[in-house]
């Protein structure tokens, strides 16, 4: 049996059912597009903070400057002369959302102090489970998952293939003052986040 709504129960059924979407970015690099889904059902918090930077273009010419072919790559935080970007303050890790750290996901990255992540974030291009909250033998706290490729992850395999090497890169001491440092996994030529976009903006 066929039920019919009237047009207003129609209209403002789709209007609830955008509300609930869960909002798309997408990440436009020097090696290609990828289009990210964020969790803002899972990870409210950790979405609205990426979503500040996005729309204050804050990754607009940074790069991605950890890559490890087996496990990750990461960018959101430095620019393209491997200088760190001010950020805002970090916001609290919501790893217990039960999502997992597998391939195609995007988490937060941090320090060793659980609650520090700020705009650096990395996406898996592994299975990765023990950078969940609940694996035994993780750290206890995990690393927060708030998104997912939906597209283009053929272009984060492009990057993973990158070469690497030892590069400086700037880094803060206990005293809050920035030095650069030599790091491993680090590109040899730059891949470059060229914007940050809502999908309905862009």
């Amino acid at each position: 049996m066929r039920i019919w709504l009237p047009a207003a129960a129609v209209v403002l059924a789709a209007a609830a059912g955008a509300t609930a979407a869960n909002p798309v970015v997408v990440m436009d690099t020097s090696m290609g597009t990828i289009k990210i889904e964020l969790f803002a059902d899972k990870a409210p918090l950790t979405v609205k903070n990426v979503l500040a930077y996005v729309d204050d273009k804050f990754y607009d010419g940074t790069i991605v400057h950890r890559v490890i072919p087996d496990f990750m790559i990461q960018g959101g935080g430095y620019t393209t002369d491997k200088k760190l970007k001010d950020t805002r303050p970090p916001v609290k890790n919501e790893s217990g959302n039960g999502l997992s750290n597998v391939r195609g996901t995007i988490a937060m990255a941090r320090t060793g102090d659980p609650n520090s992540a700020t705009s650096q974030f990395f996406i898996n291009v592994t299975d990765n489970p023990r950078l969940d909250k609940t694996y035994p033998r993780g750290d206890g706290f995990g690393y927060c998952v708030f998104g997912k490729v939906i597209d283009g992850m053929d272009v984060v395999d492009k990057i993973k293939a990158v070469k690497t090497g030892v590069q400086p890169l700037e880094a803060k001491t206990p005293a809050g003052t920035k030095v650069m440092a030599p790091r491993d996994d680090v590109p040899l030529d730059n891949v470059v986040i060229k914007s940050v976009r809502r999908a309905d903006t862009k």
